[in-house]
C-alpha cells in the first residue's frame, strides 16, 4: 500500500482567497473556479453550501474537483491535466490512497497547533476503487465503465483534457471533519514532520504546492491521524 498527496482547493491565485480553517480544526472545502468551457452546466460558488463570503465570485462556475459527496458531489472522483500530478497518480494501484491537502486561512483565535495566518492541511482521501485511468484508456473504456466518471469536472468540460482519472471506493473515501496539519505552527511555509520525515518531499521551497509520495508506513500514519485531534499531527509519539 502506498499513497500520493496533492494540493487542491481555493488559493490566493484562484479565486483569490483560501478556504477557512476554524479554531476547532474544522474547515470548509472551497473548489477553484472552472477555467474552461463546459459541455453541461456546472455549479457556481453561489450554488455551493458555503459559509465563506463568495460574493465577489458568486456567479463564477466552479471546478468541483476533487469531488466529494459530503460537499455535494455525486461520487468520489478526481481528474488532472497536469503532468506533474498525473505522473505520480498514474503509478497508484487499486487499494492505494490519494490524499488531498489544501492551504487554508486560519480564522478566529489560532489554536496552538495551527499557523496564525495560513497553513497546509490534509482535508480528505480516496482509497482507489480501481486502477487510475489515463486519457487514452478512458476513451477506450466501455460506456458502462466510463459512467463512473460522468460527474467529474474534466469529463464535463467541452473538451475532455484529463491525463488521469481516479475514482474512490465510497467505503474507504471521505472528506474529513477536521484537518491533519502539514505545516508547523510557526508558519504555513514551515513543513512539519509528516512532510520532512514521512514523505518523499524535502520540505524545502514551495513544498505545499508539490505532490508528495508516502510509503506503506507513511500512509498508515496519515490514515491514523484522520480521526485524531489536529494537535496529534504536530509531532510523532
Amino acid at each position: 500500500m502506498r499513497s500520493v498527496a496533492i494540493n487542491v482547493g481555493a488559493n490566493t491565485n484562484e479565486p483569490g482567497f483560501r478556504g477557512p480553517l476554524f479554531p476547532d480544526g474544522t474547515f470548509e472545502y472551497v473548489p477553484i473556479p472552472e477555467s474552461e468551457p463546459t459541455a453541461e452546466p456546472v455549479p457556481t460558488y453561489a450554488d455551493l453550501d458555503l459559509t465563506t463570503d463568495v460574493s465577489e465570485v458568486a456567479d463564477t462556475p466552479v471546478h468541483f474537483d476533487p469531488e466529494f459527496p459530503e460537499a455535494g458531489g455525486e461520487r468520489y472522483t478526481y481528474g488532472d491535466e497536469h503532468g506533474v500530478k498525473a505522473g505520480p497518480l498514474s503509478e497508484l494501484s487499486t487499494g492505494d490512497y490519494l490524499f488531498f491537502y489544501a492551504t487554508l486561512t486560519t480564522t478566529g483565535d489560532p489554536p496552538a497547533w495551527a499557523p496564525s495566518d495560513w497553513g497546509a492541511h490534509v482535508v480528505g482521501h480516496f482509497r482507489l476503487a480501481r486502477e487510475p485511468v489515463t486519457d487514452e484508456a478512458y476513451r477506450d473504456l466501455p460506456e458502462r465503465e466510463r459512467a463512473a466518471f460522468d460527474s467529474n469536472a474534466h469529463v464535463k468540460r467541452a473538451d475532455f483534457d484529463a491525463r488521469v482519472l481516479l475514482v474512490g471506493d465510497p467505503d474507504g473515501s471521505r472528506l474529513y471533519e477536521t484537518v491533519v496539519p502539514l505545516s508547523e505552527p510557526s508558519g504555513g511555509t514551515d513543513a512539519g514532520w509528516l512532510v520532512t520525515d514521512l514523505s518523499s518531499d524535502s520540505g524545502k521551497g514551495p513544498w505545499w504546492r508539490r505532490p508528495m509520495r508516502f510509503d506503506a508506513d507513511g500512509t498508515e500514519t496519515l490514515l491514523s491521524l484522520a480521526d485524531a485531534p489536529p494537535a496529534a499531527a504536530t509531532g510523532p509519539d
